[in-house]
């Protein structure tokens, strides 16, 4: 027997919803989201933080472009793995995300993500200052794709 074959309109359906992760700091919000299918992580333009309104705007036009259904968020932990205040900041972000968005929001732990975006960016022939730009996109592939490897065999 001859399996039917899927419409286009069936196989997109079929598609996991894509997954945003975002690096947020007080100035910038690294972001990166993931291939079609789910398996990589590939860095988006970095959001220049104004204010919570127009933060949101931003992240909701994202959300909306690449079909985002859930948003992984960089938990800023300890060295001791204990929370602190930032901690706490990153806790009312993801609230805030959820009750906005009504998406689902993950919390991830980011400790050393930015130290390993700064060691990868490194080793690139990238000036200083086009590093500096870009260590924050790094850390939301980073948080991304930990998050992801973490959660293949769900």
């Amino acid at each position: 027997m001859i399996a039917p074959v899927k419409s286009q309109e069936n196989t997109s359906q079929a598609l996991p919803a894509r997954i945003l992760a975002l690096d947020v700091g007080s100035r910038r919000i690294g972001v990166a989201v993931t291939d079609p299918l789910g398996i990589t992580a590939q860095g988006l333009a970095t959001i220049q933080r104004q204010n919570k309104r127009r933060d949101l705007e931003a992240l909701g036009r994202l959300l909306a472009e690449y079909q985002v259904r859930e948003v992984v968020v960089g938990l800023p932990l300890r060295l001791s793995g204990a929370e602190g205040t930032q901690s706490e900041k990153m806790r009312r972000f993801a609230d805030d995300l959820h009750d906005h968005f009504g998406v689902t929001v993950h919390l991830w732990d980011e400790r050393w993500t930015s130290t390993e975006a700064n060691r990868l960016l490194r080793e690139t022939e990238l000036s200083i200052e086009k590093r500096a730009k870009a260590v924050d996109r790094m850390a939301a592939v980073l948080i991304l794709q930990s998050w992801l490897e973490a959660h293949q065999r769900r």
